[in-house]
C-alpha cells in the first residue's frame, strides 16, 4: 500500500501526536452525540401524546435499516433524503424513490406505479391486491392481502457502505500521491496519520499471526478488513445519518465472516486438514471423537465473529437509546442530566469501541489465516 519512510522512528512520536490529538478532539464531540440521539426519542413522541410512549418500539425503529435518511422535522413536515426504491414484480421493473411514502411507515400511504399498488410497513415493502386499498394482516401479523415483491432497493446502510468506500479511497489515493511527492519518503498530512495504521496492522496482527514469511499476500485483506470496519462504525456514530450503522446489520457482519471463512478454508495446508479430521498423536478412538468437534469448529469461528462484530456495534447503539428513552418513561425532566451523563459516557465508550471491534476482527481473521497455514513442527 506505501512504502515505508526509512526514518519512521524519528518522527513516530510526532504522528501518534497527531492521532492523540484527533482522539481528543472527538470525545469533545460526544456531547453534542449524546444529546443528539435525545431527538430520536423526541420525534417519536411529539404531536402523539395521547399515544403512551414505547421505548421498544423507539429503539428498534432506529437501529434498523429504512430507505431513506430522516433529518428533522421543519414546520410539521419532515426533512429527509430519499433513496431509490427498486423492485421486481409480475410486471417487470418498478423504480420511484422513497420520497413518494412521504415518510410513512404506517402502511396507509399506497403508491401506484406500472399499475400496481404499494405500501411500505415497518420498513417493509408490501405490494397490494388490486381490490386493496390498505394492508390486513391475520392473527400471526402475515400479511393477507399483499405479497413482498423481490426488493433491490438502496437503503441507507447500502448507501452509507458506498459512501465508506469512496471515503477509503480518497484517503489512500491521497496517501499514495504524498509519498509519490515527497522527495524523501517522509509521510505528511493524511499520509502521516495512516502510516502508523498500517505498520501497526502489519506488526502487531499481521506478522505475529500469521507468519514473516507468509503473512504478505493477506496483508491486502487484513488491511481493506480493518479501515472498512473502522470507518464505517464512525458513520455509525454521526447523529445526522440518523443510525445509519453498517457494522450493526447482520447481514454486513456475516459476509464479512464469510469473506474470511473462504480464505481460511481456500488457504488450508495439509497440515491444517489433518488436524481437523484425522488429529495427529493421539489414539483412534480419541481421533474419531474429536474430528466431528473440530468440523463443528470450522464454521463456529466465523458465527463468532459474526455475531461478535453485530452485538457490540448495536449494543451500545440500544444502551444510549434506553438511557434516553428514560426521559420519556418517567417523564420528568429531573432525570434528564442522569440520562445525558451516563449516555455521553456510553458514546465515549463507543467511539474507543469502534477501534477495538475493527482490531478484533483483524486479528481474529489473521488468526485463522496462520492456523490453516502453519507448517506441521517435527
Amino acid at each position: 500500500m506505501c512504502t515505508f519512510a526509512p526514518n519512521l522512528k524519528q518522527g513516530i512520536f510526532k504522528r501518534y501526536g497527531m492521532i492523540l490529538n484527533t482522539f481528543k478532539n472527538v470525545l469533545f464531540s460526544a456531547l453534542f452525540i449524546a444529546i443528539s440521539f435525545a431527538g430520536y426519542a423526541i420525534e417519536d413522541i411529539e404531536n402523539k401524546d395521547d399515544k403512551e410512549f414505547n421505548p421498544k418500539e423507539m429503539i428498534l425503529h432506529h437501529v434498523k435499516d429504512a430507505h431513506g435518511f430522516h433529518l428533522w422535522d421543519w414546520k410539521g413536515h419532515s426533512v429527509s433524503l430519499p433513496l431509490p426504491i427498486i423492485l421486481w414484480t409480475d410486471n417487470g421493473l418498478t423504480t420511484f424513490m422513497s420520497s413518494e411514502f412521504h415518510h410513512d411507515d404506517s402502511g396507509h400511504t399506497i403508491v401506484e406505479k406500472n399499475g400496481e399498488k404499494f405500501v411500505k410497513f415497518h420498513e417493509k415493502i408490501y405490494q397490494l391486491d388490486s381490490n386493496a386499498n390498505t394492508i390486513a394482516f391475520d392473527e400471526e401479523h402475515h400479511p393477507t392481502n399483499a405479497s413482498k415483491p423481490l426488493n433491490f432497493s438502496i437503503t441507507r446502510n447500502v448507501f452509507m457502505m458506498w459512501v465508506s468506500v469512496i471515503v477509503l479511497l480518497l484517503i489512500f489515493f491521497a496517501t499514495a500521491r504524498n509519498y509519490k511527492k515527497s522527495k524523501d519518503n517522509v509521510p505528511t498530512g493524511i499520509a502521516g496519520f495512516i502510516e502508523p495504521l498500517v505498520i501497526f496492522v502489519r506488526d502487531e496482527i499481521g506478522k505475529p499471526m500469521i507468519g514473516e514469511h507468509k503473512y504478505k499476500k493477506y496483508m491486502p485483506y487484513l488491511l481493506t478488513i480493518f479501515f472498512f470496519i473502522w470507518i464505517n462504525n464512525i458513520f455509525g456514530l454521526i447523529p445526522i445519518l440518523n443510525g445509519a450503522n453498517l457494522s450493526g446489520n447482520i447481514a454486513f457482519t456475516c459476509t464479512l465472516a464469510v469473506f474470511t471463512f473462504i480464505i481460511t478454508t481456500f488457504s488450508g495446508n495439509k497440515n491444517y486438514w489433518k488436524h481437523i479430521f484425522w488429529m495427529p498423536g493421539v489414539p483412534v478412538p480419541m481421533k474419531i471423537f474429536l474430528m466431528p468437534i473440530e468440523i463443528i469448529g470450522m464454521f463456529v469461528k466465523p458465527i463468532s465473529l459474526m455475531i461478535r462484530l453485530f452485538a457490540n456495534i448495536t449494543a451500545g447503539h440500544v444502551i444510549i437509546l434506553a438511557l434516553m428513552s428514560l426521559i420519556f418513561v418517567f417523564k420528568s425532566v429531573a432525570i434528564a442530566p442522569v440520562s445525558v451523563a451516563f449516555s455521553l459516557f456510553i458514546t465515549v465508550i463507543e467511539i474507543i469501541v469502534t477501534a477495538i471491534q475493527a482490531y478484533i476482527f483483524t486479528i481474529l481473521s489473521a488468526l485463522y489465516f496462520g492456523m490453516a497455514t502453519e507448517e506441521e513442527h517435527h
